[in-house]
């Protein structure tokens, strides 16, 4: 009987053990959808960005180019110069914890942020207009469809530090 029992246990610890395992492979397959966007191709185009891309339609994503998406956060206006505001914004974005500026223009700043945890990383675009005196603002998350309002959260926290000045 003891021996029975035994296996019955075993048994037991593995199924559980392979169930763990499948469930955590199926979340982290949800996770990462095939037409992920990276760092390297945004970087491509930096030179010649004239507007800031929609969000996809997924909550993990907010923009201040389009006021009519429900995806909508308002731009961060600045005073004077439109150089010395893009520089200071750079400033506060490199100031800012797991942060890395990836390209920076005369008009333009890609920057990726990394989660502290699960290591995800969101990037966050800046484009400038000096005739509006705004800098358009579009924060989103490479994978996943939620984020939990990380990415309005950051983008109001840049604005802020900004203003701080």
């Amino acid at each position: 009987m003891p021996f029975s029992k035994m296996n019955t246990q075993r048994y037991s610890r593995t199924m559980c053990l392979w169930l763990i395992l499948t469930m955590s492979l199926l979340l982290v397959s949800c996770q990462f959808p095939a037409n992920v966007s990276t760092g390297k191709e945004m970087n491509q185009t930096a030179q010649n960005i004239q507007s800031l891309s929609p969000c996809p339609g997924t909550p993990n994503c907010v923009c201040s180019a389009y006021p009519d998406s429900k995806e909508f956060i308002s731009p961060i206006s600045y005073e004077g110069d439109s150089v010395a505001a893009l520089n200071r914004i750079q400033e506060v974005i490199k100031g800012m914890t797991r942060t890395r500026v990836v390209t920076a223009t005369n008009r333009y700043i890609h920057a990726e942020f990394t989660s502290l945890i699960f290591r995800f990383v969101d990037d966050v675009e800046i484009l400038i207009e000096p005739e509006e005196n705004v800098m358009h603002i579009r924060s989103a998350s490479r994978v996943g469809r939620s984020d939990l309002g990380a990415n309005r959260k950051r983008v109001e926290q840049i604005r802020a530090l900004f203003e701080k000045g």
